[in-house]
């Protein structure tokens, strides 16, 4: 069966994110920003690790060069109750290559493999890899299948591939982001050539069209930033990828978000801490725009509650109304 996935974006798939991109599909497999081991360890468990349990099946992200780190880190993460510990091999921000992990990783399969080795014995669900392929002056051919056969002899099925070079000297994380040209075919031959693991391919996909057409070479598609600033196409995903019968529309996933909004506001989270991800609910659709502002303005008040987002869903509900009527109006006309 096909997997599709909403990628980990440093800042954006906290908890609220994928408690909003659940609404909109029972099939997506969510992950967390990226954790480093240092943070899981000795942070804020309490805080970084929180989910809700409808966001399942969900994947904890870290980030980490450690063996034995990684292997306490997934514990954890594991008796938190997630259903898959991935590790970042793909974020090229200096920060991250400071801390010897994320894209540069590319660079030391061997200590990769051996990371993937201690998770893996450390935990029951599964542990995968995420990663590009390849970084700076590698050879993609060989950075990344080097990289894949090391983690695959020590027990890792999953890879999840961006498609991209990471270019750590000179770029910065965005860039990294648009600029390194995608080599979708190497991913495809991966896949091909390597037919007992499940590939996912990452990268530049930017609608469910695009990921059908993946579909028909990989195992899995995993989006990010469509699925962040475009998220009603997550709506369509379960039908149109899995022929699931229900597609849920923007103003449905609002309703069912609404709960959430509400017990966490009990809780004591700010209103814009939630209502900064639905931003892009309404992309390109009648009133997208008035949706925005009123969320943006007014939910980082002091007092905003649930009356900012019942207003911004009827203005925007109004003018689809308007705009249905005028269509109908024309109709008859004609």
């Amino acid at each position: 069966m096909a997997i599709f996935s909403c990628a980990p974006m440093m800042d954006w798939t906290d908890r609220h994110c994928r408690s909003l991109h659940r609404t909109l599909s029972r099939r997506a497999v969510l992950y967390t920003e990226m954790l480093t081991t240092g943070a899981v360890l000795h942070g804020d468990r309490a805080r970084l690790l929180a989910f809700d349990p409808a966001e399942h099946p969900v994947a904890l992200q870290l980030g980490g060069s450690e063996p034995a780190d990684l292997a306490a880190a997934a514990r954890i993460g594991e008796a938190c109750g997630y259903d898959e510990i991935n590790l970042n091999v793909g974020c090229p921000s200096d920060r991250v290559q400071s801390g010897r992990f994320g894209a540069c990783l590319m660079r030391e399969p061997e200590l990769v493999a051996d990371c993937m080795a201690a998770m893996g014995a450390a935990v029951s669900v599964p542990v995968t890899v995420k990663c590009r392929i390849g970084v700076d002056d590698q050879d993609p051919e060989e950075s990344l299948f080097r990289l894949v056969d090391l983690c695959a002899a020590a027990g890792v099925r999953h890879f999840v591939v961006h498609a991209r070079k990471a270019l750590l000297q000179g770029l910065s994380p965005k860039e990294n982001r648009d600029v390194p040209p995608l080599n979708y075919p190497l991913v495809y031959r991966l896949k091909a050539e390597r037919p007992e693991l499940t590939i996912t391919i990452n990268g530049g996909v930017a609608s469910l069209d695009e990921a059908q057409a993946h579909l028909a070479h990989v195992d899995g598609v995993m989006l990010g930033r469509a699925a962040y600033h475009t998220p009603a196409i997550l709506g369509q995903a379960d039908a149109r990828l899995f022929g699931d019968s229900e597609v849920v529309t923007a103003i449905e996933a609002v309703e069912r978000y609404r709960p959430y909004i509400a017990r966490e506001l009990a809780a004591g989270t700010h209103l814009a801490a939630m209502t900064r991800h639905m931003l892009g609910l309404f992309h390109g659709a009648p009133g997208a725009r008035t949706w925005r502002r009123i969320l943006t303005v007014e939910s980082v008040k002091p007092d905003a509650g649930l009356e900012v987002v019942d207003a911004a869903l009827a203005a925007v509900s109004g003018l689809q109304d308007q705009r249905l009527a005028r269509r109908l109006e024309a109709g008859e006309a004609a």
